[in-house]
């Protein structure tokens, strides 16, 4: 059975509340817990509950930004996590976007592919134990305390073929976002079979169509609209049909931008319908070449979250 992640915290349930939830994913088929960052809970403090609650899942954040953190403070977080859950721990980073960088944390987003490549370079020596120095990097002499017994894989999140290719050079997996199960087939052209494809994949189980495709419109706008993503989807083939949603947004008209995204996108890039329809439409993405679906479940009126992690368990 190939793996069945979750994406945590859920949307709308504190993360105090989640030990229930993390205690039961086992039992409903699930093997992966992923977190995230952009501004809700940091990507590490949920791994660490979850490493205690669920102490057989694997788990791994998708994505830690390579510029909010100094490379040690990273490498220190990573190891702390790879000795909470060893052997289980998969230590997923990216570059982010200018944003949460820039905007957020005041920080320069420049050269990201060089910043992601010295980073991933810098995590494999520092968490084999080794004192490492990087002038890129403005590391002189790192060495961690207690290297973790067991090194954490690292993947990488990619996006486009440049980062694709590194990911499948020098990573142990990529992390890939807001696609098909059509697109699959074109990012694993560029990243190969022999590494492991991870994508969290947004879903919506409920029968109200039109209330999911208004949450994946106003998603899809806040994300797609970003450089890095609208760049992505002209690569997958999809520039045309988000072209009006692009120029809506940048003339600053949100309701116009939402209204421009056709029906056919939404489903496309948003998983929904009844919970067997949610399923099969993830095994999609499997049977396409994806190796980890890492579920996001997305609240509506239909559904609680924590009953939809239930009905959507595979």
């Amino acid at each position: 059975m190939s793996r069945w992640g979750l994406t945590i915290p859920l949307m709308g349930v504190p993360l105090a509340e989640h030990r229930k939830v993390v205690e039961g994913l086992t039992d409903l088929g699930y093997t992966d817990a992923w977190s995230a960052e952009t501004a809700g809970t940091d990507a590490f403090t949920p791994l660490a509950l979850a490493s205690q609650w669920g102490p057989q899942l694997r788990l791994g954040p998708a994505i830690v930004p390579v510029y909010t953190r100094g490379p040690g403070l990273l490498a220190q977080q990573a190891a702390t996590l790879a000795d909470l859950a060893p052997g289980r721990f998969v230590l997923g980073i990216g570059t982010s976007s200018p944003v949460i960088v820039e905007r957020w944390n005041g920080i320069p987003f420049t050269e990201p592919y060089r910043r992601v490549r010295d980073t991933l370079r810098f995590l494999r020596q520092a968490l084999a134990g080794e004192k490492v120095s990087d002038e890129a990097l403005g590391v002189r002499g790192f060495k961690l305390d207690t290297p973790p017994r067991t090194p954490p894989p690292i993947a990488l999140a990619a996006l486009r073929p440049g980062m694709l290719r590194l990911a499948a050079r020098e990573a142990d997996g990529a992390i890939t976002n807001w696609l098909a199960p059509s697109d699959v087939p074109k990012v694993r052209a560029e990243f190969g079979t022999e590494k492991e494809l991870i994508a969290r994949i947004f879903v919506c189980p409920t029968s109200d169509a039109d209330e999911a495709r208004a949450l994946g419109r106003r998603m899809i706008a806040a994300y797609l609209t970003v450089p890095v993503y609208a760049a992505f989807h002209e690569w997958l083939g999809r520039g045309e049909r988000l072209a009006a949603m692009n120029e809506a947004w940048a003339a600053g008209d949100r309701k116009a931008a939402l209204a421009a995204i056709p029906d056919d996108v939404v489903d496309d890039l948003l998983v929904h319908g009844s919970p067997d329809e949610c399923r099969e439409r993830v095994r999609a993405y499997v049977d396409a070449g994806l190796d980890t679906p890492v579920l996001a479940v997305l609240p509506n009126s239909e559904t609680q979250v924590t009953d939809a992690v239930r009905a959507l368990a595979p």
